[in-house]
């Protein structure tokens, strides 16, 4: 059951992160509503706190890069919706998965651009020589213009932990 709602809820977020750059509320939502309840089915009170704490670990594994402005608010509640379905092992795996999913994303679009060779050299030497006109790292803003629709790496990433879960 849970696994129906998940691979709907990914192909339904994959969709609608390409062509708008959103994840909806009206998919993530019912995802968190409908995790908890079946598992409340399921085995009660643990049920409970196994899709709490998988809804809250993915919240939390994803807040920071929300809060500074890194990936949207769909973002988050789609890897908290897979928390709430899947628990906590599968919602780190997924985010690991997923981090590693777009940062080859990233680096494709980069070199298809043209700016890879570029924005490695400026990362370098911020780092090497710790100079910057802001006072951190020099990224300029044409680095980050392409947007990445983090939502299709966070749904590859669960995909891979799923296939991947028993190895």
């Amino acid at each position: 059951m849970e696994n129906m709602i998940l691979i709907l809820i990914l192909i339904i977020s994959i969709y609608t992160d390409i062509r708008s750059r959103r994840i909806f509320n009206i998919v993530t939502v019912p995802a968190v509503l409908a995790g908890l309840f079946y598992h409340i089915g399921v085995d009660g009170g643990s049920g409970f706190f196994f899709s709490s704490l998988g809804f809250f670990v993915g919240l939390a594994l994803l807040f920071i890069p929300f809060a500074m402005g890194g990936i949207g608010a769909g973002d988050v509640k789609l890897l908290a919706a897979i928390g709430a379905l899947k628990g906590t092992s599968f919602v780190f795996y997924t985010f690991l998965y997923g981090a590693i999913i777009g940062g080859l994303m990233a680096l494709f679009i980069l070199v298809k651009r043209k700016h890879f060779k570029g924005f490695v050299y400026r990362m370098a030497s911020s780092l090497i020589l710790l100079k910057s006109e802001a006072g951190s790292l020099d990224i300029r803003k044409d680095d980050l213009a392409p947007s990445l629709p983090y939502g299709v790496a966070i749904a590859l990433g669960a995909v891979c932990t799923y296939f991947l879960e028993g190895v």
